[in-house]
């Protein structure tokens, strides 16, 4: 009996489905609840919510708010707020807006169609976003001042610091360099963009390669191979399957014309070509793998991640946590620019609404992607599918016909909702 006992106790634990696959089950319930709002618009919109059209301008419309909620998930992780994000991102617009409108032709008699226009201009808006940040982190982490009253004023601040910067004038037109970064008129192409989705399946393949690799070195438990194969196989077909789509969306025949008309070519007759992956994607790829790598496999995100998990046992064990501030504030002012490049290309000119109430969408968009507002916890490829639910949802409302105020108090409500279901998902797990 003795022995029969021992062995019951010794037996490992027969893993579900979910468990051998290591899928993060609150993930899942988010990948679901976007799957089901496609559904439910695509049926309410007959059919034209899946379109190939629609998905290309929700990924654009999607990148600049991406971009800031990946920022914010280290603002929120550390247990601060950025009421600013809007603000900063219409006054960093402005600038490089007035940068190529004014500045540069003034200053250096640099026109239009210059190929130092484009770079000049983001490195400005860059350092513009970065330092006023920076601001707001000594504000919070040296002099000690709430980040919800620090940023609140900044709300405030910048929106009307960018109506003065353009003297509440539309600035336009931009540097075409610069406008193919919104994603309409820069894309890949369709050989381009089965290229890029060739490279990110075999980058896949050699992450999934690589992490059970670690495992097997350092002796961790790892997942059966055909977990991994089937784990694999979905990841292939999502990425293919998205540029497969992306792909499907053909350029107009006009604006195909136009194109060979420009280089002075005449259009032959049939032709046909796709839009592709606009560039504004590639760029929050490259701001969604950069920020994964500085949340997991940096010191500086440790010691984000450590801070917000306990405060005052990071400063403790000699966490600088105000410099930390300083630095988690500067990023998020940096991502502000890339999104103000990345809205005001899209539209080809700055206008003085640019930005406006994104404070909420990017909040949102974070929170809805599983960060914690108690802090400590956040992942960044939660937050871009919490602006994809978002945008999914502001889109598909004003498809059907739904009014502004409406959609903002949807917004709203999925937000408090959210909250509610994180809440009791911690509480259940024993996160919390």
């Amino acid at each position: 009996m003795t022995d029969t006992a021992s062995q019951a106790t010794t037996s490992p634990k027969k893993r579900g489905f979910i468990e051998t696959l290591e899928l993060d089950t609150r993930l899942l319930g988010m990948i679901g609840a976007f799957i089901l709002v496609c559904i439910a618009f695509n049926i309410v919109t007959d059919g034209r919510f899946l379109t190939a059209r629609n998905i290309f301008n929700l990924t654009i419309q999607t990148v600049s708010v991406a971009i800031m909620a990946t920022g914010m998930v280290f603002i929120i992780v550390t247990r601060h707020i950025d009421l600013s994000v809007g603000s900063l991102l219409a006054t960093c617009s402005a600038t490089m807006a007035m940068m190529q409108t004014a500045v540069l032709p003034g200053w250096l008699g640099l026109e239009l169609g210059s190929p130092l226009i484009a770079p000049i201009t983001i490195l400005v808006g860059l350092l513009v976003g970065a330092l006023i940040g920076s601001f707001h982190g000594y504000l919070v982490g040296y002099l000690g001042i709430p980040a919800f009253i620090v940023t609140l004023g900044g709300l405030l601040v910048w929106r009307n610091v960018a109506w003065y910067l353009t003297n509440g004038q539309t600035i336009g037109p931009l540097d075409e360099t610069y406008v193919d970064l919104g994603g309409i008129s820069g894309t890949l192409g369709e050989t381009g963009s089965w290229i890029l989705g060739l490279i990110a399946v075999l980058g896949a393949l050699y992450a999934i390669w690589n992490g059970r690799r670690a495992k097997i070195a350092h002796k961790f438990p790892v997942k059966p191979i055909w977990a991994e194969m089937l784990v694999a196989t979905v990841i292939i077909a999502v990425i293919l399957g998205f540029v497969w789509i992306l792909n499907s969306y053909q350029i107009p025949g006009p604006r195909l014309e136009r194109q060979f008309e420009a280089r002075g070519e005449t259009m032959p007759d049939g032709y046909t070509a796709a839009y592709g992956v606009p560039y504004s994607v590639l760029l929050l790829i490259g701001v969604a793998v950069v920020m994964t790598v500085v949340a997991r496999r940096t010191r500086l995100g440790r010691y984000i991640f450590a801070t917000g998990g306990n405060p005052d046992a990071a400063e403790l064990s000699g966490i600088n946590t105000r410099l930390l501030t300083v630095k988690v504030f500067a990023i998020m002012g940096a991502l502000c620019a890339l999104a103000g490049m990345v809205a005001s290309a899209r539209l080809s000119f700055h206008s003085n609404d640019i930005g406006t109430l994104d404070e909420l969408r990017v909040i949102a968009a974070a929170v809805i992607g599983g960060t914690a507002l108690s802090g400590g916890i956040g992942t960044i490829y939660g937050a871009i599918l919490g602006a994809l639910i978002m945008q999914s949802l502001q889109s598909g409302m004003a498809m059907v016909g739904v009014d502004a105020p409406l959609q903002n108090i949807v917004v709203g409500a999925v937000l408090v909702f959210a909250v509610l279901i994180d809440i009791i998902y911690r509480k259940r797990t024993g996160a919390v």
